[in-house]
């Protein structure tokens, strides 16, 4: 569980090593109500990602926890992975990056070029998952988690207190569920101050599922999202924070999000991943009808895509 306090001293701890990612406000005539969009695609590494990152090894280095010269270890071959060595890079410690033998070799060479060193191995996340969390052990690396770790978590929640101080009077935050570390930090930065929406690919209906069932469960995950949104399940800082704070969910379908994406690029010019315009997808596809005068943010969380899908 994490609390607004939680993200505040996040963001006291990565003041200056992360962007304040701008906003942009859609066309009025768009839309019943007033929406504006959360540019953090334009943040260190492409997405989010980074925020946590920096947050998590800052925290441990407080606590003591953090050997310099072991460094840090995630499972991860897309953005946590991209994220976690920009983070250790940044702060001069090294990191590990277990990822599986069928990552893409773009993104080895990305995680490389940062200076991670990557081991490959295993067919699924799951095996490279449990080869990372067994190197942690062995080594006395720190541990940093894709999004259910509270510092993760809570790093991620500085998008929302930009986006109090940056839309006044804002209503509502549309943001995009995967595992929901996103999610619970904005939900939690802005609880009191504004309702979050968490939009997810019918595809891979994490929260949806978890609220229905009133626990975290276990769903089938497939779709044009599922390189970002891929959690089988959600979290659980994700699911208590979605509970606590009354966050809803509504559902996209895949031809919803690469309309939406599509979108993005042909209006406003703006190169987002299809997870990144899950959010706006709700928009676009009726899922989410603001109501006449409602302030809405949409959180546009990612760009790490291939512009020629556009």
């Amino acid at each position: 569980m994490i609390a607004r306090a939680d993200v505040e001293d996040a963001a006291r701890r990565t003041a200056g090593l992360t962007r304040v990612t701008p906003v942009l406000q859609a066309d009025t005539e768009a839309f019943p109500g007033e929406v504006w969009f959360k540019c953090e695609f334009m943040q260190h590494t492409g997405t989010f990602k980074a925020r946590g990152a920096l947050n998590r090894i800052l925290a441990s280095k407080e606590r003591g926890e953090l050997d310099p010269a072991v460094g840090v270890v995630v499972a991860s071959g897309g953005n946590a992975g991209l994220a976690n060595a920009y983070a250790a890079a940044q702060l001069g410690v090294p990191a590990t990056v277990f990822v599986p033998a069928a990552a893409p070799a773009v993104k080895v060479r990305k995680l490389e070029v940062i200076g991670a060193t990557v081991i490959q191995g295993g067919a699924e996340y799951a095996e490279a998952y449990q080869a990372a969390v067994e190197h942690a052990r062995r080594t006395g690396a720190v541990y940093c988690h894709a999004y259910d770790q509270p510092e993760i978590a809570a790093g991620a929640g500085t998008v929302g207190m930009e986006v109090l101080e940056q839309i006044a009077g804002v209503d509502t935050v549309l943001v995009a569920v995967g595992g929901g570390g996103l999610m619970a930090g904005i939900a939690a930065a802005v609880e009191g101050h504004a309702r979050v929406v968490g939009v997810e690919p019918r595809n891979a209906p994490t929260l949806h599922a978890a609220l229905a069932a009133n626990e975290p469960v276990d769903v089938t995950v497939s779709g044009v999202a599922a390189d970002s949104l891929g959690a089988r399940r959600v979290g659980d800082i994700g699911f208590s924070v979605a509970v606590r704070t009354g966050v809803e969910s509504v559902l996209v379908s895949d031809d919803g999000i690469v309309t939406a994406r599509s979108l993005l690029w042909n209006d406003y010019r703006l190169v987002v991943e299809h997870g990144a315009a899950a959010a706006y997808a709700a928009l676009t596809s009726g899922a989410y009808v603001p109501k006449p005068g409602e302030r809405v943010a949409v959180i546009l969380c990612g760009a790490n895509t291939d512009p020629a899908t556009l």
